[in-house]
């Protein structure tokens, strides 16, 4: 495989990488009551060690009480939780790496396997977490208010902690995404509409407010998606005009790298060309874009959960188009789950000793 293109450096404002690999944001649940343990560090650091380029956290959750449907993940506020994050950003330093908290609200969500609930109804623009589903309550003025703040206070403490950017999770389902979709936001008030742009206003408030909390050079994150874990084959913009109208208000309000969430990578977004969901994004609002999506395993993520295992597959395609201007970072998440040496063994064209896949992966942090 010809991997050269993967290893040059990437800089944009004060986020400077070693390489163009990122480590994409898996949710893990190994931190009790919301606080990160030394495991999580040591987990993080060791990513950084094996020359991940830009480490993107599990998503944290930010200031509300029922931003998570789950008691471990880990939070984005409070005293004991953001010393543990000053112990993940502190060692992932020592080892050479750059990284950013994804900051996240899960909003309306189904109640979690063990039991657990948080003290307050579950919030979303509708109540709905997907079509049919409802969960949860509608938010009030004030609570969207109140969660656009508490996204703000995230950034700060971000920034404050030393890290070298931030992701807002505005994909697959949850809050931000749950405004975005027609069938979750039935809204009647401006954070409502008919169209992707006017629903796009809760995003761009959060953005704003993100974008105020850390100032102009610091790198703002936003990971998207069209599909929804609920529908597929969902797209949240249909044509090429459409997405140009839905990215460019985001981009506008602070964004400077889109995170591109697709099943697979190498899949077209639409008809008219070959380009990815990352390639187009690039191409209509000239931001930097970040391409995820079964990068480097055969298979896909969501298969793992019915049992199946993926094996590592060539990187030629990926390449050819990093090579060709379609996107600049490339996230991978099974690979760096299952093998935090993922980046050194494929620039050192260590094939032979890459690891393959399996559901067992999630049951733990892997440190070697």
């Amino acid at each position: 495989m010809q991997t050269d293109s993967l290893f040059r450096p990437f800089s944009l404002k004060s986020l400077n990488t070693r390489n163009r690999i990122v480590m994409a944001p898996m949710t893990r649940s190994f931190s009790p009551q919301g606080v990160p343990t030394d495991t999580v560090a040591s987990y993080y650091a060791r990513r950084a060690q094996g020359e991940v380029g830009l480490i993107l956290s599990e998503g944290t959750v930010i200031d509300r009480v029922s931003s998570s449907n789950d008691p471990n993940v880990p939070h984005f506020y409070g005293v004991e939780a953001l010393a543990g994050w000053q112990k993940v950003i502190d060692q992932v330093h020592a080892a050479g790496g750059k990284m950013g908290p994804q900051l996240w609200h899960m909003g309306v969500m189904d109640n979690h396997r063990s039991g657990w609930v948080p003290s307050q109804p579950f919030e979303g623009p509708s109540g709905m977490g997907r079509p049919g589903f409802v969960n949860g309550k509608a938010m009030t003025d004030g609570d969207i208010a109140a969660t656009i703040a508490a996204f703000g206070r995230a950034a700060a403490d971000a920034r404050r902690l030393g890290f070298d950017t931030l992701e807002l999770h505005g994909a697959h389902g949850y809050l931000i995404d749950q405004f975005f979709w027609e069938e979750t936001n039935k809204r009647s008030d401006i954070f409502g509409g008919k169209t992707l742009p006017e629903r796009s206003l809760f995003a761009t408030e959060v953005i704003k407010e993100v974008r105020r909390q850390v100032g102009e050079d610091f790198v703002v994150i936003l990971r998207l998606s069209q599909f929804k874990p609920s529908a597929y084959d969902n797209k949240l913009a249909k044509t090429p005009r459409e997405m140009e109208a839905w990215l460019n208000p985001l981009a506008d309000a602070g964004v400077d790298i889109f995170h591109c969430s697709q099943r697979r990578f190498w899949e077209p977004e639409f008809e008219s060309s070959d380009l990815n969901f990352a390639g187009w994004a690039k191409k209509l609002t000239g931001k930097a874009t970040i391409t995820v999506g079964s990068v480097g395993l055969t298979g896909e993520f969501m298969a793992a959960f019915r049992g199946e295992s993926s094996s590592p597959s060539s990187l030629n395609e990926l390449v050819r188009r990093l090579d060709r201007g379609d996107f600049d970072l490339v996230a991978v998440g099974r690979p760096l789950l299952a093998d935090p040496s993922w980046p050194r063994k494929i620039r050192e064209e260590r094939v032979s000793e890459l690891k393959g896949f399996s559901v067992e992966a999630l049951g733990e942090l892997v440190l070697d």
